[in-house]
């Protein structure tokens, strides 16, 4: 065999790099599924052993506890499986809305960092500083003291319209479910195509002509209009459920509860802080000359900011972003220190009720794992969407 020629090596050859590799990762992952497997035997044994009780058929017996909120009714009557669905709907209620409010609140601050007013760009330092400083376990408990000890009695609550705020949380007005609504919901999805078909055509008419269009004002009037379409179409229902107060306290209408204002406003600015330093420094990541040309072109600090800076800041801010969706999704657990019956709070009474100890804390795993994992997931698709292609 000549020197130009040398001898082919068969795949299945312990000589071949790739078979040698497949056959030390087959072995690393028989260890590690071993490793599993002694752990699980040795724990079901020790629990056997010990006449404890294992399995998930306790989710389907009555769970014997009442919820203090729910979106939902649920009575002591209902199984452990329908109370832990409590659980999450609570948690994602709180991580959905304050990542939203978080990230609202945290834009702002950072792009006010970068304010010409002295004064605005000092309290926006002021408030990073402040409340990424306090531990959020502090600010939960301090939100939860004021708007327990502050506020008035129910019998006392303060008046904001048809609205009322008191110790007992704050009770608004919902409206009654009618048909009408489900054409304004639907009307509104419709309303969002049309936004999405226009956000495209503006873009391509910016890119071709350099003329701006609003890219939020009139997408955000679409999806109203149609939603409003839709609500005369269905006949435009207006009855309400409204709160009044009665003998001993505010009833009816909607509640939104001090655990959860308490739990909400403690995540939302602490998680905000830190959102406005990522946004500050990838607008800081974006060169100066891109501002300056900014100017050159004409263009106010307002639309300099929207359409030339954020724009490209957008690469830096978004994977730091997301490390701070799940950590406020997952600092919500510390809500069972003021007793707002999340995931972990049901889960708890659950396990002190059943023993079932590794089944609660397995679910309680699964249901932050399964978050955290759809959250990652979702930015990941923004952030290739958002990233700057190359011509």
């Amino acid at each position: 065999m000549s020197a130009n020629n040398p001898p082919k090596i068969s795949k299945w050859s312990w000589r071949s790099q790739a078979f040698r590799g497949l056959v030390y990762q087959l072995l690393a992952a028989a260890v590690v599924v071993g490793i599993g497997w002694f752990l699980v035997h040795n724990t079901l044994t020790n629990m056997r052993v010990r006449g404890i009780q294992s399995g998930f058929d306790f989710l389907t017996n009555a769970a014997g506890f009442d919820i203090g909120e729910s979106l939902y009714h649920f009575d002591s009557s209902f199984p452990y499986y329908q109370a832990f669905l409590v659980g999450v709907v609570n948690t994602l209620r709180v991580a959905i809305v304050g990542i939203v409010l978080a990230t609202v609140i945290g834009t702002l601050v950072g792009v006010s960092r970068f304010s010409r007013n002295a004064l605005l760009r000092g309290l926006a330092q002021i408030y990073v500083e402040m409340f990424r400083n306090i531990p959020v376990l502090l600010q939960l408990l301090l939100w939860y003291v004021l708007l327990t000890e502050i506020l008035p009695a129910p019998m006392e609550a303060w008046a904001i319209g048809p609205a009322f705020l008191s110790k007992g949380g704050f009770k608004f007005p919902v409206p009654i479910w009618e048909f009408g609504h489900l054409l304004m919901l639907l009307g509104m999805v419709v309303g969002c195509a049309l936004a999405v078909v226009y956000r495209a055509w503006a873009k391509k008419l910016f890119e071709a002509t350099g003329q701006p269009r609003s890219m939020f004002w009139v997408p955000l009037a679409i999806v109203v209009v149609c939603g409003v379409l839709g609500w005369l179409a269905g006949g435009a229902p207006s009855e309400s459920n409204r709160p009044f107060r009665g003998d001993f306290a505010i009833e009816n209408g909607g509640a939104l509860t001090p655990e959860f204002l308490a739990v909400l406003f403690g995540l939302t600015l602490y998680t905000a802080a830190f959102i406005a330093e990522v946004v500050r420094a990838g607008i800081q990541s974006v060169s100066r000359g891109q501002a300056e040309a900014a100017s050159a072109l004409g263009l106010s600090p307002s639309m300099e900011m929207r359409l030339i800076m954020l724009p490209q800041a957008l690469r830096v801010i978004i994977p730091p972003m997301t490390n701070q969706y799940l950590n406020l999704t997952k600092n919500s657990s510390l809500a069972v220190a003021i007793g707002y019956p999340d995931i972990v709070s049901i889960s708890n009474t659950a396990l002190n009720q059943t023993g079932r100890a590794v089944e609660c804390i397995a679910i309680v795993m699964l249901v932050y794992l399964t978050t955290s994992l759809g959250t990652s997931a979702f930015m990941g698709w923004y952030n290739k969407r958002a990233a700057i292609k190359e011509r």
